[in-house]
């Protein structure tokens, strides 16, 4: 016998990529990110990245995954983007960053964990800036790359842990802007950024729908989650 739907878990919006298939552009997300709503309580709802759509999935749903991806484009921001970027949709660009603003604007205390990409275009909303191109400038940049290394909380951080996560990505954040650091990793890149003026509005650098570490993968998601409940 099917189990009876829960009416009452929250709807929480994933963001997804476009790629080129058969010169149609196609919506993906690695379903990775809907089971750990699943296990967390949520009912994933994937999000196509329309912009025209950002105002009414930003009202409608309870919660908001922001998913990783290619690099933004920076130009938006006063800054070229580095030549070596693998440059973001611009759909899906559009799409997350009016995204963002309808919820800073209009639903501040909707809960949002944004990862990888979905933290640096978060740093960038708030007037942050990012490191295009780690190569260039960090020696232990590879260890940032489908690898795992430990972060280490700020002093203020009350939702973290130290431990080991699971990273992949060549950008990082250089400076927060309006948002405050909440961990580095051991070689002092920012892993983790969250606004204390808002009740669930945090980032992080690594992939914790990866990260086999629970406080720092699955749980993370079931904070989200007990926010909705809050």
């Amino acid at each position: 016998m099917t189990a009876p739907a829960d009416a009452n878990k929250p709807l929480v919006a994933i963001t997804t990529d476009l790629i080129d298939r058969n010169a149609r552009p196609t919506a993906i997300c690695t379903t990775a990110y809907a089971h750990r709503v699943t296990q967390a309580g949520g009912l994933p709802i994937l999000l196509p990245p329309i912009p025209q759509l950002a105002p009414d999935a930003a009202a409608r749903f309870d919660a908001f995954v922001f998913t990783g991806g290619d690099d933004p484009v920076t130009e938006p921001f006063g800054v070229p983007t580095h030549p070596k970027a693998d440059r973001l949709h611009p759909d899906r660009q559009a799409f997350e960053i009016a995204l963002l603003t309808q919820l800073r604007d209009h639903h501040p205390d909707k809960p949002v964990l944004a990862i990888c990409l979905g933290m640096q275009l978060m740093a960038l909303l708030a007037a942050g800036t990012l490191d295009q191109y780690m190569p260039d400038t960090t020696p232990s940049a590879q260890r940032h790359w489908d690898a795992d290394h430990p972060i280490i909380p700020e002093q203020n951080c009350d939702w973290l842990t130290a431990a080991n996560v699971h990273s992949r990505h060549k950008q990082a954040v250089a400076t927060p802007g309006s948002l405050t650091i909440a961990a580095r990793s051991d070689d002092n890149i920012i892993e983790a950024l969250h606004d204390p003026a808002r009740s669930f509005y945090r980032g992080v650098q690594w992939h914790p729908e990866r990260t086999d570490t629970p406080a720092l993968g699955a749980n993370l998601f079931k904070l989200l989650i007990s926010r909705c409940h809050a």
